[in-house]
């Protein structure tokens, strides 16, 4: 992976796509080139598009993948498949799967695994074409998604209109998500509704960061109930409304408890020093194609979770917080 930074001179005149630019200045990058490589697009560090206009001053940071093969080749990856008919497929992923084939993770991901289990060919990578033609032939069937340490519940589409149906009812949020994880810290109360605006962390890339009192970035809505607390651990239930990219775990170190085990948003820490993220998709509701009313998928409590939680009832007695409900609002 590559970055690269471009300036666009202060006398600068006019109005042109980041694309356009980019092949203008650049003798060895063309649009094809750089639609197909290009992981991320920053103007003055915030995300852009192949659309975006730039002007003059603008500071352009573009992260680079070259070595993209030219097939998503399916893989003998064993999968535990939770539900199936002829038009989805409900599996509970492991961690430290990636969801789709992107940039440093070109297997070994669910994709490749279903196009195996489907009995599906080879897909061919388009390199020219629209930003979205590329990107979504590398999610056959991903209507949504988990982060790669994330585990458990992820619904998949068989089919063309299975994808459409589904793809709407995240749009207008009318499926119910339920997660369970472990926090180093405790909540500010029992539970609550956590409203904020979600936006990228400039001082590193790979985070975000929950803002209120402004318009940027987007809207994200998290409700969570605390079960119990060990000690300085909690253990949490969490509902989101909204679907952000690292949604629950900045949520999570908004409040003050950060999940354990995330190398992110999280610190070291000492009774658990080799801790993975200990986030967890356990509960899914969903109509899915042609049915009449909503389905109840829910994925076993991962061994990593019954082992941390056997250490803490051995070093901490169990406590309940008061029922107190805080809001957070945006």
């Amino acid at each position: 992976m590559s970055n690269f930074t471009y300036n666009v001179p202060s006398d600068f005149s006019g109005s042109v796509r980041l694309d356009n630019y980019i092949a203008q200045v650049s003798k060895d990058m063309n649009r094809s080139k750089l639609k197909s490589g290009a992981q991320e697009l920053l103007v003055n560090g915030k995300k852009a598009k192949f659309s975006t206009k730039v002007k003059a001053s603008d500071i352009i940071d573009i992260v680079w993948e070259d070595n993209i093969p030219d097939n998503i080749e399916p893989e003998n990856i064993p999968l535990k498949v939770l539900y199936e008919d002829e038009n989805v497929t409900v599996v509970n992923k492991p961690q430290g799967m990636v969801t789709h084939p992107a940039a440093g993770n070109w297997s070994g991901t669910l994709v490749n695994a279903l196009l195996y289990h489907w009995g599906r060919e080879a897909v061919y990578q388009i390199k020219e074409g629209s930003e979205n033609d590329i990107i979504q032939r590398r999610r056959t069937g991903i209507v949504h998604r988990l982060d790669k340490d994330t585990s458990g519940i992820i619904i998949t589409a068989k089919n063309r209109d299975s994808e459409e149906y589904l793809c709407r009812q995240f749009k207008d949020r009318l499926i119910q998500k339920e997660y369970i994880c472990i926090c180093a810290g405790r909540p500010p109360a029992s539970s609550g509704d956590v409203k904020t605006q979600i936006v990228r962390d400039m001082k590193n890339r790979q985070r975000f960061k929950a803002v209120t009192g402004t318009e940027d970035g987007k809207f994200a809505r998290t409700i969570y109930h605390c079960i119990a607390c060990y000690g300085p651990y909690s253990i949490m239930r969490v509902r989101i409304k909204t679907g952000r990219t690292h949604q629950i775990r900045v949520h999570m170190r908004y409040l003050g408890c950060p999940i354990l085990g995330d190398k992110i948003y999280g610190k070291p820490n000492e009774l658990f020093p080799n801790a993975n993220l200990m986030l967890h998709s356990r509960q899914m509701i969903i109509k899915l194609p042609g049915a009449d009313k909503y389905r109840r998928f829910r994925a076993p409590v991962p061994l990593r979770f019954m082992e941390t939680v056997r250490v803490l009832r051995e070093k901490y007695p169990r406590e309940v917080m008061p029922k107190v409900k805080a809001l957070c609002r945006k």
